[in-house]
């Protein structure tokens, strides 16, 4: 079959190698990524009047199917403009992507429809009440853009804001550039991944993930958009409690329920990033799409055919039947100096015939060919380790790390044993709630 992938990145190097196991892959790319390239049948670049752009290349190549996967695109109405034209497609449309796109509205759905998990919260679309919440209120706060921000835009009083009123200058800032701000209640915890592929009726949930987003190691430093991520080979984590995932399983169910009651079914893939508190599992977004870094993980555990996936998503026919690997991952991501702050663009060598059945590597905001790349200003190479455990996953990362060279930047400290250890004794989350 011919099947159509919008986007570029290193997640989308991984959906790739999915769909051109068996099916011929053409692609709208954003960055020369030379692996996507590689693989495609034909390929053209994302730009301008992109609706009718990639409406033309898809007739002209009788695409059976589109995956749209990139955020920012799924806020576009691209998706809805190809399936108008007679294009099916295995992505939301952009009113359900709207559960992502929209802080504010992911809230309002979980108040509405009474789902678990949901935080304290406030948007504020005035500086004057936003000043008095502040002034009357002396807890610890997360404050958030209402739209996209890539993972960069959240800032936690006691992580990135030393305070209170570095709190309200920055959601001052936020609100003069955006018109609104996002307040939640700072809650305490380990955060995970869960995503799932659903047709809008129907739910498959892959493995669990953890994202280590902060740009040091300890995590410490800045947000970023991922600097890497980990799976266990029970498809949990263990540092989470007994029945955390099906409680993430069942607020998944009731989202995909309230879109539909809402008139916005949702079909591809969602996934929830939760916290497991003291006081029960919260939700801390709902994202219109896989994961990066934790798609990577579990597309490289994924046995089951993506386009088959993509065809029962389309036909509201998703069957429970897609397999995984029963493996440990662990993903680091070779990142430019500077990233997170002032990237700079660098070059990087890459040896030959490096992947086997326990490596795995992503190239990601690169261009370049297969053993040189170029850096630009995001995340380059996606080195992922597959076995047993997460420690060993991530030592098989460290292992192959002397085969690139140049100038970049990664945490090695994902999926060690000793921080794995230390999040067992840290959490207390060994025991079932009650």
């Amino acid at each position: 079959m011919n099947i159509l992938l919008v986007g570029s990145g290193g997640r989308e190097d991984a959906i790739a190698r999915k769909i051109n196991e068996k099916d011929t892959l053409y692609s709208v790319i954003l960055n020369e990524n030379p692996s996507i390239i590689k693989m495609s049948h034909k390929y053209i670049k994302y730009g301008d009047n992109a609706n009718e752009f990639v409406l033309n290349f898809a007739r002209e190549n009788n695409i059976d199917i589109a995956f749209i996967s990139p955020d920012d695109i799924l806020n576009t109405d691209l998706n809805d403009y190809l399936l108008e034209n007679h294009i099916p497609t295995a992505s939301p449309s952009r009113k359900a992507a709207r559960i992502e796109t929209s802080k504010e509205y992911m809230r309002y759905i979980m108040e509405k429809y009474k789902i678990e998990g949901n935080i304290e919260n406030y948007v504020f679309d005035d500086e004057d009440s936003l000043k008095k919440f502040f002034n009357e209120n002396n807890g610890e706060y997360a404050v958030k853009p209402i739209g996209l921000t890539g993972g960069k835009g959240v800032k936690v009083m006691g992580l990135q804001l030393s305070g209170k009123d570095e709190a309200l200058d920055y959601a001052r800032y936020i609100l003069n550039r955006d018109g609104k701000v996002l307040i939640e209640k700072k809650e305490s915890g380990e955060e995970f991944s869960l995503q799932a592929f659903t047709d809008g009726k129907h739910l498959v949930f892959m493995p669990i993930a953890q994202d280590y987003k902060r740009l040091y190691e300890g995590d410490t430093g800045p947000n970023t958009g991922g600097m890497g991520s980990i799976t266990d080979s029970n498809f949990s984590l263990p540092f989470l409690r007994a029945g955390d995932r099906e409680i993430a399983e069942g607020i998944l169910k009731k989202i995909i329920y309230a879109l539909r009651e809402e008139g916005n079914p949702f079909k591809g893939v969602i996934y929830g990033q939760f916290m497991s508190t003291n006081h029960g599992i919260k939700v801390i977004e709902i994202n219109s799409r896989f994961a990066d870094p934790e798609g990577i993980n579990v597309l490289t555990l994924l046995r089951s055919n993506i386009v088959d996936i993509f065809l029962d998503i389309y036909s509201e026919t998703l069957k429970n039947n897609i397999k995984f690997e029963k493996k440990a991952t662990v993903l680091k991501y070779i990142v430019p100096p500077g990233y997170g702050i002032n990237p700079v663009e660098s070059e990087l060598k890459i040896g030959t015939n490096l992947e086997s059945e326990n490596f795995k590597l992503y190239y990601a905001s690169v261009s370049g060919t297969m053993q040189t790349v170029k850096t630009g200003h995001s995340r380059a190479l996606a080195l992922t380790g597959i076995s047993d455990s997460i420690y060993e996953a991530s030592d098989i990362v460290e292992e192959h790390l002397k085969y690139i060279t140049g100038s970049y930047y990664i945490r090695h400290d994902i999926g060690t044993r000793e921080m794995i250890e230390n999040k067992i004794k840290n959490s207390g989350l060994q025991k079932p709630w009650g």
